[in-house]
């Protein structure tokens, strides 16, 4: 009994040392602000009105509200891989909101995901990227949601992330393995314009959140351009978020900078319209970036590198009119369905009905954007507070899985195009896991 017990007591204390240890990580690496015990901040019109545009860069007004609530009041509903959570009201509400916030506590909780009381917060807020803030950008910010924003009596809702998962001081070892504690330093050797497109990549779009693989421990495997994986286009709820690097078929590769700077400014191009999560971000951020911000990160995006053994083949356009395949299903039904738009050549019209031909998601191994906004439509794209007249309606009520399978296949084998078929089964499971996407355009003033 005694050596039973000896052995027992052996091994509970293994993880007690793991818990030590992991305690011991938790206290030492707690984030120090460098504006601890900062005076309150000051009425000052410019600050606010810079503070205004830097959550604009940051796009705090997409996940901190809802369509048709007030601004920053919180209350989105987020999946994770553990269960669901709400983003926090954000506004500058006592009760609710972070009205009590000084500037160091709010400067722990953007820049390392830590809240009053050490509570630590879930990296769906990228902290992992605005990390990379200036301290003048983040006084700016402060300022400007303490008298720039409207509070609002909202309280938080609960997240449904069962125990013991919902701990989180575990996020601080994550953090210290994933996360970076640093702001963005210009590089050596780089121009200006440059190096406020990395900034602005990097730290306040946070363009790698949703555009970088993540690693089994659901972290982006590059915060940088020092490695690979950085933008290389990623799989995220139910889309697929192409890669921004120079890649000839998945990235941006036959973009031209002022391409890549009129996409972002007003929406569309003529490679593409912007689809799916992309919507929202340029509903709410990217339009409203000045034109010297949108040029740089189309200067800065343009320096990366793309990988030809990940590309594939560089995509070259082949000719071939649908209605030569109508004895193909999918063929047939593309003529019937989406020729008046995109074009029995699949080369659409101008900068308004999108290519099919060499478009990224037909191009792509990925198919669930191809997927999705066959299912589920588009949402409105609203350029200077007007929403465009033509948007991609859902097929969910009038085509099978079988008829999308098919007519997506043909699609993404057609002019070119290297996706490869679809399967009804992967038409089955998104439409399951989907929504319809809303008519109602998703855009928020933040005042």
């Amino acid at each position: 009994m005694p050596h039973r017990f000896a052995r027992t007591a052996g091994w509970l204390a293994l993880p007690c040392l793991v818990a030590a240890g992991l305690l011991a990580w938790y206290v030492t690496h707690e984030p120090v602000s460098p504006f601890a015990g900062a005076p309150a901040t000051a009425a000052d019109p410019a600050l606010v009105s810079r503070g205004e545009y830097v959550a604009r860069l940051s796009d705090c007004v997409a996940c901190h509200s809802v369509p048709d609530g007030k601004p920053f009041a919180g209350g989105l509903k987020m999946a994770t891989p553990l269960g669901a959570i709400h983003a926090t009201n954000i506004t500058p509400d006592r009760d609710n909101g972070i009205g009590r916030y000084s500037l160091a506590d709010f400067d722990r909780a953007v820049r390392h995901g830590v809240a009053p009381g050490g509570r630590r917060l879930y990296p769906a807020m990228p902290y992992p990227s605005y990390a990379k803030l200036g301290d003048d950008d983040v006084k700016a910010l402060y300022a400007f949601f303490m008298l720039g924003v409207q509070p609002v009596p909202q309280a938080n809702q609960p997240g449904d992330i069962p125990w013991p998962l919902n701990l989180r001081w575990p996020i601080a070892v994550w953090n210290g393995l994933f996360a970076t504690s640093t702001p963005y330093t210009d590089q050596a050797g780089k121009d200006a314009q440059w190096n406020r497109g990395a900034y602005l990549v990097q730290g306040p779009g946070h363009c790698g959140s949703c555009h970088t693989p993540r690693g089994l421990a659901f972290n982006e495997k590059a915060l940088d351009d020092n490695d690979k994986p950085f933008l290389a286009g990623a799989l995220l709820d139910g889309w697929y978020a192409p890669s921004l690097r120079a890649d000839h078929n998945t990235g941006l590769g036959r973009w031209s900078e002022v391409e890549i700077a009129q996409f972002l400014k007003t929406g569309r191009n003529r490679h593409t319209v912007v689809f799916g999560s992309m919507t929202e971000a340029f509903n709410n951020s990217t339009q409203f970036m000045s034109d010297a911000d949108l040029a740089a990160i189309a200067h800065y995006l343009k320096s990366l590198p793309g990988d030809p053994q990940r590309d594939g083949t560089a995509w070259q356009y082949q000719a071939e009119l649908a209605a030569t395949r109508l004895d193909s299903p999918g063929a047939h039904a593309y003529v019937t369905r989406c020729a008046s738009c995109h074009g029995l050549d699949g080369k659409g019209q101008a900068e308004w009905m999108p290519p099919l031909a060499g478009a990224t998601s037909a191009l792509a191994r990925e198919d669930a954007s191809a997927i999705n906004i066959t299912l589920n439509g588009s949402q409105r794209v609203v350029t200077a507070g007007l929403p465009d007249a033509y948007r991609m309606p859902a097929f969910r009520e009038q085509l099978s899985d079988q008829e999308i399978a098919a007519v997506l296949s043909f699609v993404r084998t057609a002019w070119g195009n290297q996706g490869g078929t679809v399967s009804a089964q992967a038409v089955g499971k998104l439409r399951e896991h989907t929504d319809p996407a809303s008519s109602s355009p998703i855009i928020l003033h933040m005042r």
